[in-house]
């Protein structure tokens, strides 16, 4: 009877402190609920008119450079010439051009009364840049510039009038964002072709 006991203790104490133990344990409740959603909304990035343009045009630019630098240096030079192709921009001078007008519309944006580069005579940049190193270069610094400016665009000034880069009459900060990245993207386009005909897959299609 007296080991009956004993043993009735035992399992008494063992179910005691495991019954403490669980009451330790905390339960989630509403405070962490509230409190997780709101670090979850403190780490959400802010959604805006600037950050929808930013994504965009960091898109654009990590589709074009890896192009770029994927032609060789020796081909830089080179037009098609099989069709009616006569005059076109070879590979380099299409980047400069796509750089240059990144330049100017960017400006516009600013309200800057001229890029603060040379972009060339009929926007296809700077004479004195010639090589591969030197056209990327060109291209990257545009983006950073363009960059900049879509900073600044908000929903307030959106559409307010700016002065047209190029001509009489106005435009507006959107217009010249949504130039830049179609824009781009057309000349993107032609350069594709060009890679191919020099027998290189465009990065882009490699993934």
């Amino acid at each position: 009877m007296r080991r009956i006991w004993q043993l009735f203790i035992a399992l008494f104490l063992v179910a005691v402190s495991s019954y403490g133990i669980a009451q330790e344990v905390p339960k989630p409740g509403k405070d962490d609920e509230k409190r997780t959603h709101e670090v979850e909304e403190v780490v959400k990035p802010e959604l805006n008119v600037a950050s929808v343009l930013s994504t965009s045009l960091t898109h654009l630019q990590r589709t074009l450079l890896p192009l770029a630098m994927a032609m060789p240096d020796n081909k830089y030079g080179f037009a098609p010439t099989d069709g009616e192709f006569k005059g076109v921009r070879t590979f380099g001078q299409q980047l400069k051009h796509v750089a240059a007008t990144n330049y100017i519309y960017a400006s516009s944006i600013l309200g800057d009364k001229k890029p603060p580069v040379d972009v060339g005579e009929e926007e296809d940049g700077p004479a004195s840049v010639k090589t591969k190193d030197e056209i990327v270069k060109y291209v990257n610094d545009s983006f950073a510039y363009v960059q900049k400016a879509v900073a600044t665009i908000n929903a307030k000034n959106l559409v307010s009038p700016i002065k047209n880069p190029f001509g009489q009459g106005e435009a507006t900060r959107l217009a010249m964002a949504t130039l830049i990245i179609g824009h781009c993207n057309d000349h993107y386009g032609q350069m594709v072709e060009y890679v191919r005909m020099n027998g290189i897959v465009p990065p882009a299609s490699q993934r």
